[in-house]
């Protein structure tokens, strides 16, 4: 029967929330010990605090927060770090983030905004370098958890020397969206199996019954 389609959307929609949020609970004391090791003897970690490190996994809730990225990449042409081919700077980290977004998409996470600078600071004060960055990029995780296990992830474990190649500087913290205009994803996904569904229905309606006749006037 056409109602039977109904019960596909509580099912797929519970799948998609096994896989977006965070059922794990915040990182145990035993965990953080563990994850604050491995960041210590992490290559890549050199250019973070460890004591910051250490507190950002402490204060772990379970909650999802967004990274924000502020990069400012080198100008022309570089040397990739592996293979010695010359190639700009954009290229470069696409080798790196490509394979990690695919990564963090299995983890729950995505991209949320990306933007490229059109101009000069406009309003600035105390900023003591008042250095520019070319590009701003948000990314969601699911969890503080999956944060540090992308980290210590033997797949990136060359991540850090494609970015020290291609970014002259950067700065990067943790966010929790406070405000925002754009439909998050569990919302838009429920929306769109409604949709779907309620295709389905009406489309097998039809083909079963035909379209309804108008009288005639």
């Amino acid at each position: 029967m056409n109602w039977k389609i109904w019960i596909l959307v509580p099912v797929v929609y519970g799948v998609f929330s096994l896989w977006y949020f965070n059922w794990r609970g915040p990182i145990s004391a035993v965990e953080t010990d563990s994850y604050v090791n491995a960041f210590v003897a992490n290559e890549g970690s050199q250019h973070t605090d460890v004591a910051v490190f250490r507190k950002f996994i402490e204060e772990d809730d379970g909650s999802e927060f967004v990274m924000l990225n502020l990069v400012e990449l080198h100008e022309g042409d570089i040397t990739h770090p592996l293979s010695g081919e010359e190639m700009s700077a954009s290229n470069l980290v696409r080798e790196y983030f490509e394979p990690f977004a695919l990564e963090l998409l299995k983890h729950g996470g995505h991209p949320v905004f990306q933007a490229r600078r059109v101009g000069g600071n406009l309003d600035s004060w105390n900023a003591e370098d008042n250095l520019s960055f070319g590009v701003t990029g948000m990314m969601r995780y699911r969890s503080r958890r999956d944060l540090a296990e992308l980290i210590f992830d033997p797949k990136f474990a060359d991540g850090h020397i494609y970015k020290l190649a291609a970014i002259d500087r950067t700065i990067s913290y943790p966010t929790r969206i406070m405000m925002s205009t754009s439909m998050r994803p569990p919302l838009a996904f429920l929306i769109v199996l409604l949709l779907i569904a309620s295709v389905v229905q009406n489309v097998s309606y039809i083909s079963r019954y035909g379209p309804r006749s108008t009288p005639s006037s």
